[in-house]
């Protein structure tokens, strides 16, 4: 088992990322608990360290939160949630913007292929 990561990006990161996508796209809802260190380790194919590294960036982001003996939990702040979903989009969008500015690409060229994208994967 385990997952395929980059190279390119530090193995904690990603999984980060991968817990944070889990809670926006509802895969993770508010409050649910996460499981163990050591049963994610072993589900991701890391260190449990890495995994406990995780965690911590988690709940110092205030994004999860431990409670003692019981584990570690999706924060029920759903705030929290929100505000860390329009933090993604905005840099998702400020990532896609600097590539297509790298590459000369026009904002018409760009707003015309994604209208094109829209209507065929309607």
């Amino acid at each position: 088992m385990g997952i395929d990561f980059l190279p390119d990006k530090p193995i904690y990161q990603q999984l980060i990322d991968r817990i944070l996508g889990d809670i926006l796209n509802g895969t993770l809802t508010v409050g649910e608990k996460l499981p163990s260190v050591r049963e994610y380790a072993v589900e991701a194919g890391v260190n449990a360290n890495t995994m406990q590294r995780v965690y911590k960036e988690l709940e110092q982001m205030e994004i999860t939160e431990t409670r003692r003996g019981q584990g570690s939990f999706v924060t029920e702040d759903e705030q929290k949630i929100a505000a860390l979903r329009n933090d993604m989009k905005e840099q998702l969008v400020r990532t896609f913007l600097q590539s297509v500015a790298a590459f000369g690409f026009t904002k018409d060229e760009i707003v015309e292929c994604l209208k094109d994208w829209g209507e065929s994967n309607d």
